[in-house]
């Protein structure tokens, strides 16, 4: 985490006012790990934390608030074009469809908490014309409600989340691996059965 600390003692307040708004363009920014961290150097009185909460929820509507207009305006066939060199894949789409379809306006308030769902959901609500007035009552809430739980967590958690980093620090290999055996079986777990009891029989 120290590179998220030099970019903190270089840009201060503008890490996560910029840093959020970009990762909500879908440009790569780890969101939940610098709102802690941010909310950890609060802690320490380095940052202060009501003006964290503010920054950072302008950052991420502001973000969301581009996603709605960009998709609504260029609709799907442009994201479905163009939308790869910013990471908006075909899948990912996909992926946003099926949810939104399962739990519709409230998908919105919970897909900040739902990595490769929430860089999207923006952009799918404009695409589908929902009214933008219910859209921004839900989607500003959800934003407020996110860096508000990580911020408030970081802070609380104190020197007990430099820790946490640590360990993960010192294990994300590990980590990284187990993630990607659990993707594996799950993605291709009829195939494992077929040959289990292939072996079997």
């Amino acid at each position: 985490m120290e590179w998220i600390h030099e970019l903190f003692q270089q840009y201060g307040y503008y890490v996560l006012l910029v840093g959020l708004l970009l990762e909500y363009i879908a440009l790569p920014f780890p969101g939940e790990p610098t709102l802690a961290y941010a909310g950890f150097l609060s802690h320490q009185g380095d940052l202060n934390l009501p003006i964290l909460i503010m920054l950072s929820f302008i950052g991420t509507s502001v973000g969301m608030t581009f996603q709605y207009f960009l998709g609504n305006k260029l609709g799907m066939p442009f994201i479905q074009k163009y939308g790869k060199y910013v990471f908006l894949t075909q899948k990912k789409i996909d992926m946003t469809k099926i949810w939104f379809d399962t739990y519709g306006y409230f998908l919105i308030f919970i897909a900040f908490f739902i990595p490769g769902v929430r860089h999207f959901t923006g952009y799918f609500a404009g695409i589908i014309n929902l009214p933008f007035r219910r859209f921004a009552m839900t989607i500003y809430s959800g934003a407020l409600f996110w860096v508000s739980f990580f911020l408030i967590g970081g802070y609380w958690l104190g020197e007990n989340l430099e820790e946490i980093f640590q360990i993960l620090g010192q294990h994300i290999w590990k980590i990284l691996f187990g993630m990607i055996i659990i993707t594996l079986i799950t993605r291709f777990r009829k195939n494992i059965k077929h040959m289990i009891l292939k072996l079997i029989n």
